[in-house]
């Protein structure tokens, strides 16, 4: 799997260059799968649109080496740690959403997300024995739905 990692970190690399970006990819490879971190001047360029620039990376390097991969790794493409910040706000939110659902006994539905972002919140709450987690809808309407078993 390191070789998959090393491989989409040059790819990428080389794509910013190409692009004449003042930006450097670093790789590392975790349990969660390939993270690919930007470094470098540009790198709020990435962040913008709430970082569909890195989610448009991470698309192109699951198409180009995405057959490399297990099916539970993933590539993960960050700048100035806007994915751990933005995985600690899911929580909260996920938190947020079961203490409404259990107070109110309503099914609570969350507002667009990624794929990525409905399953953090998805494996937040999986072991909540009296909560149930679904994504509803199809295509950019699919939205995330916490409700009591």
């Amino acid at each position: 799997m390191n070789q998959t990692c090393d491989s989409a970190k040059e790819f990428l690399g080389g794509l910013l260059s190409d692009v004449k970006f003042d930006l450097s990819v670093t790789s590392t490879w975790t349990d969660e799968g390939c993270l690919l971190d930007l470094i470098g001047e540009d790198s709020h360029y990435a962040l913008t649109e709430n970082g569909e620039l890195l989610d448009a990376f991470e698309v192109v390097l699951f198409q180009a080496f995405g057959r490399e991969l297990d099916r539970e790794h993933r590539f993960v493409v960050d700048a100035e740690g806007f994915r751990q910040t933005r995985k600690a706000e899911l929580h909260a939110m996920a938190r947020f959403a079961a203490d409404q659902v259990r107070k109110n006994g309503r099914p609570f539905t969350f507002g667009v997300l990624n794929s990525t972002e409905r399953r953090i919140i998805h494996t937040t709450l999986q072991k909540e024995e009296d909560l149930f987690t679904e994504s509803v809808g199809d295509g950019r309407d699919r939205r995330l739905q916490v409700r009591l078993q």
